[in-house]
Order: structure tokens, then sequence, then C-alpha cells
């Protein structure tokens, strides 16, 4: 072969190969080209005008998702540009994230930065003043995954009501709504189920940053209460717009929680986190949390076949079978299925979560069975409202059961309207 025949054969090669780069995806369904330096998160924004917080005593609230698009993270990156962070708090699972649900982080010295880390999960308001003594002014930068009963909202706004109480002002670093920011679905929550894991009355999945939730807290939810309102500065993000996958965004993606290990996690966990409140396993203690579920009794097959003849959008289903490694069903041989999201914009999570229940409750009447025997319902707090565990037990499909709360989310969508900070781009709120 002459050398102007193997030129010709390695320009092939290179085309190949540049084309293979263009066309690469990751997980979320994005092309990685290009991940860096798309959206510039609220951190972002903070580092290139640091000043903002010269003279002051910073309270960092982060966890491991409070990084740049470098991976450098929040407390690292603050110090280094000379903001003065003097204490760092964390939500649920503890600043380094090593908590499971529900357990207590305890309280570390950075070894790093010999900076206390202390723990905010199972404190209320009341507890959180004096632990903001020593602080001037307090920052929030977290990771939320856009479903209500994922409790770093929670936390926000107990820390904008502790914030009130002490006379600090709250600056809320905002960041992308993984799930986007223009769909809005589930039950809104009825103010009688309020809890941790769901505080104020609002969708499901509710379509909107930590930034614009706080805002809605701070100027309707807080006043309609009573509580006092913060001093509030939401510090915006640049080049972001609703309609965004994450993937879009150019930002690497990093566990929120030990449970939340991808994008897709959190594009199905609205609707099979919704499996923690029966006695299937919502595939805890596997690789694939929130997309392996099933339980002892269940046979794969017949429940894949079940699921796939309702041709839900965006989603298809695999007979599995898995071993828990913890959580329920621990160490035993578990059937079910795996939840493949096809097409992440027609996929409807809460949908689908409702109609695995809906299906497996027909084919195992005698076996499935709720987390609770009795009142209260983990379901009702996770869903906000009784009405849906009533209606999968009367019978009720999936697709009946979404429409039934279609004038309340309705409802919700124009008081979101109110307090959204990012454009639409001609799609409706």
């Amino acid at each position: 072969m002459n050398r102007a025949s193997w030129w010709g054969l390695a320009l092939v090669f290179v085309l190949i190969f540049a084309t293979l780069g263009l066309v690469w995806k990751d997980e979320g369904g994005e092309t990685a080209q290009g991940r860096r330096g798309k959206v510039l998160t609220g951190l972002d924004v903070v580092l290139a005008n640091p000043k903002m917080f010269t003279g002051k005593r910073v309270g960092l609230i982060t966890n491991p998702t409070g990084i740049t698009a470098d991976y450098e993270h929040s407390l690292d990156a603050m110090l280094r540009k000379g903001i003065r962070v003097t204490e760092v708090y964390g939500p649920e699972h503890g600043v380094r994230g090593t908590e499971q649900a529900g357990e207590t982080p305890g309280e570390l010295i950075d070894p790093k930065t010999g900076l206390p880390l202390s723990n905010l999960y199972g404190k209320n308001p009341v507890d959180m003043v004096p632990m903001f003594a020593d602080v001037d002014v307090l920052v929030f930068d977290i990771q939320d995954v856009g479903t209500r009963f994922y409790t770093y909202i929670s936390t926000m706004a107990y820390v904008m009501e502790a914030a009130a109480i002490a006379d600090k002002p709250l600056y809320v670093l905002d960041r992308p709504n993984p799930l986007g920011g223009v769909r809005v679905e589930g039950p809104v929550l009825e103010e009688k189920h309020s809890s941790f894991i769901g505080l104020f009355p609002i969708a499901l999945r509710h379509g909107m940053t930590v930034g614009e939730l706080a805002t809605l807290f701070n100027e309707w939810f807080f006043p309609k209460s009573g509580k006092k309102k913060v001093e509030l500065h939401v510090v915006k993000m640049k080049g972001w717009s609703r309609q965004e996958t994450y993937g879009q965004t150019g930002l690497p993606w990093v566990m929120p929680s030990p449970n939340m290990p991808t994008v897709t996690t959190a594009q199905v966990y609205p609707g099979t986190g919704l499996i923690e409140a029966t006695n299937l396993s919502e595939g805890r203690g596997t690789t694939r949390p929130f997309e392996l579920i099933g339980a002892p009794y269940v046979e794969g097959w017949k429940l894949a076949e079940e699921l796939n003849r309702e041709r839900l959008p965006g989603v298809k289903f695999r007979e599995a079978y898995f071993t828990p490694t913890f959580s329920k069903h621990q160490g035993k041989t578990v059937g079910g299925v795996q939840v493949h999201v096809e097409d992440p914009a027609t996929f409807d999570p809460i949908l689908t979560g409702l109609a695995i229940i809906e299906k497996v409750k027909k084919l195992y009447p005698s076996q499935f069975a709720w987390r609770e025997s009795g009142e209260p319902y983990w379901m009702d707090k996770m869903t906000g409202t009784e009405k849906v565990r009533q209606q999968i037990d009367q019978g009720k499909s999936a697709r009946e059961i979404v429409r039934s709360w279609a004038a309340e989310l309705n409802n919700f969508k124009k008081l979101r309207g109110k307090y959204l900070l990012y454009p639409a781009r001609g799609i409706p709120h």
C-alpha cells in the first residue's frame, strides 16, 4: 500500500471516531461532548464575585453535590477564593454523603480544613438557631432531584425558618432541576399530611429549582402559615433553560445520596420511590435502586408482561431477579422487573410507579401489602394524600388515579408560575 493509500485509510478512521464521539451519549441520554461550561451554577457565580461575602463569617450547608464543573467542592473553592467559611452543615446523609436513608450522621471535624461538620438532619428550626450563632450569613449549595419527598428541600425550608428567627441572611446557590423545569406532575400535598418528606402543598414532581422553591416558600407559604420571612438571596444560574435535560447543562452528576447514583435514578424516583410504602423492594441494596422492583412472591415474567401490555409512555419493563444486600428482603432472591426508560421526554414516572403497584396488587392480592397495617400510612405521607392509597385499594387503574388530581395540579401550576426565575422559551409553565 502506497503512502497516499495509508493517509486515505487514516483519514477514514479519524472520521469514524469523530462521528462516534459526536453521537456517544451518557446515561442521561445526552452527548458527553462539551460537558463543561454551558451552565453556570449559583456557586460558579459566587466564585466569580467572592466579594459579596467580604468580612462575613459564612455557614455553608452542603453535601458532596456542592461542586464546580471541574469537581472542586464548594467548601474548597470558597476557601480558595478567600471566602471565610467557618461552619459547615449537612442534610440527610451528611456533609460527606455517607449515611443511608433515615440514619443520623455524626458530628465530625473535616481533616482537610479543620472545620466542624455539623448535622442538620433530625433537627427542627428551633434546634438549628443556636447552631447558626457564630456565623453572619448562611449559604445553601445542594443539588436536589426534583421530587417533593426527597428531604433536601425540607432541610432548606427549616434553615430558612431558623435563619429568619436568628436574623441571618440566607443565600441559595441555585442548581438545575435534573428532571427539567417544564413538566409538573403528581398529587398536590394536603396540609394535614405535612411532614418532613413534604412540608408544603406543592406537586410531587414540582418542576422547580431550589432557588424557585425557596422563593415560593418565603413569599407564599411562610406568610400563610404565620412564619417570619427570611432575608433571602437566590444566586441564579446563568445559561439554564427550563426544557434542558441534565446532561445538556454540561454539569457533572454526583450522587446526591447513596441510593441516587445516576440521572436515570432521579428520572424514575418520583414514581418508583413510592414503592418504599409497600412490601416490595424498591431496589435498595442493589446497584440499580428504584429501577429494580420486586418481592420474593413476584414472578418477574408475569409482572413484565402485565406492565408492557399497558404501553406506558417512554418506558419498557424487563423480567429481573436480584438479591438485596440490605433493606427489604435482604439476602433473599427477589423476582420482579427492571424499569428501562427509553424516552425521558415522554416518560411519566408517577404513572409508572402507580402502575407497578396496581399490577402487583392485581396479580398477588393476598401477598401485596402496604408497609404499615394501619394509619398513618407511609404512602399517604409520600403522596401527600390518603386518596391515592384508597383508590389503589378500590381497584382504580393508575391512569384513572392520575386523571383524578388534574384540578389541584392546575391550581398549583398557576401559583408556581408566579415564582419561576428562568425563561420557558415558549413552553407553557
